[in-house]
């Protein structure tokens, strides 16, 4: 079998996952043609990585938290919240930036706690728990910053969501991740090799290694050639790691999943579903405070719309990516995929001063297309 037929099968055979990439790819294209090349310039892309980071961050714990078969609407007004905490910390009291990211966590973490319990334990729809926090926390929000916009922040929080590694070192970081693939890669196909499973001709897996690692050195090359990789970038990234190896590779992660295929078998198999859930909660909340800095961070400021709508954009990241709203199917690079490719519209239609009336028509209709698209898949 040829390199090509390889291909078309791996093609067939993981459908979704490079309908998307080539969405993202044609969106890309449409949007460069559409703003004179602007949108692919060194300096917008990396702008557009710093615009993706807040939903990304926080669609990587709603994918898990789909999975299991819940959603949360109230990480818009969660993050806006313990944004504000950390500032208004910062500004009116004094505190250093590490303090204000603790208090902003552990306040994160006591959210996510509250809701945990009334999932888990009191059997209450999570859509009704966190529809319920969507409202208080906002007006939280207006509570805690006293109806007025908090500035400016600390130098050192500032720079968690505005300041750049170096060129150089950003060049060496590059070079770590494009080796720390490879391996990694090759790793996999060696396991794969050891269990019995059916992998590719060498001469295919290392096409694709190749392909993967250019794209990922020419990202890293774009945002060398600006300023360099923004933090928080690096933080999504250490993030997604992170995420991507709880999903996949720990006990936890692989509960999760079952909780989402089939609560009743799950149970049944001695998965403590309102345990697992209850500590899946508990970690969104501190992911979703994480955002809620960086958001902040980035704005050098808490203000009382903050994080508004950041719970459609997080819940259509997660299912343009592939996460079934029926739950039990997601991945975590999916996520990220599709926060990019919510980012590249939001980018793209700004460069253009489309009105913003037709930027949430466009986006809503991506959303049913994407849901519907779900849907169809899973009927047949």
């Amino acid at each position: 079998m040829t390199i090509w037929e390889h291909f078309k099968k791996g093609f067939k055979e993981n459908i979704r996952q490079y309908t998307m990439l080539l969405a993202l790819v044609a969106i890309w294209v449409i949007m460069s043609s559409l703003t004179d090349g602007v949108f692919i310039s060194p300096r917008n892309i990396s702008n557009l990585f710093l615009q993706t980071v807040t939903v990304a961050i926080v669609a990587l714990g709603m994918t898990l938290v789909i999975v299991t078969g819940n959603i949360d609407l109230s990480v818009g007004s969660v993050a806006g919240f313990t944004g504000a905490v950390a500032a208004v910390l910062q500004v009116k009291y004094g505190w250093s930036t590490p303090g204000a990211l603790a208090a902003a966590c552990g306040a994160g973490l006591v959210i996510g706690a509250w809701h945990g319990f009334w999932v888990a334990y009191r059997k209450v729809p999570a859509f009704i728990v966190t529809l319920a926090s969507m409202l208080a926390f906002r007006g939280a929000i207006l509570g805690v910053t006293g109806g007025s916009t908090v500035s400016p922040l600390n130098a050192s929080f500032k720079a968690i969501g505005t300041e750049y590694l170096s060129p150089h070192a950003s060049a060496v970081l590059a070079g770590l991740a494009v080796v720390a693939f490879v391996l990694w890669s090759l790793h996999n196909r060696r396991q794969r090799v050891e269990y019995g499973f059916l992998v590719p001709p060498a001469r295919v897996e290392g096409a694709r290694i190749t392909a993967q690692a250019a794209v990922i050195a020419a990202v890293f090359a774009i945002m060398v050639f600006n300023q360099g990789v923004p933090y928080s970038v690096l933080l999504l990234l250490g993030l997604a790691l992170v995420f991507s190896f709880m999903a996949e590779d720990t006990v936890f992660g692989r509960r999760l999943y079952a909780i989402g295929g089939n609560p009743e078998a799950a149970r049944l198999s001695g998965i403590n579903i309102e345990k697992n859930g209850m500590f899946l909660f508990m970690i969104f909340g501190v992911l979703t405070a994480i955002a809620g800095c960086v958001m902040t961070a980035r704005l050098n400021a808490a203000t009382t719309s903050a994080g508004v709508n950041m719970e459609l954009d997080a819940i259509a990241a997660c299912v343009i990516g592939g996460t079934s709203l029926l739950g039990g199917e997601g991945t975590i690079v999916g996520a990220l995929v599709g926060a990019l490719i919510m980012s590249s519209l939001d980018n793209g239609m700004s460069l253009m001063n489309l009105d913003i009336t037709y930027q949430y028509v466009v986006k809503g209709l991506i959303l049913l297309l994407a849901v519907w698209i779900d849907m169809a898949n899973r009927r047949k």
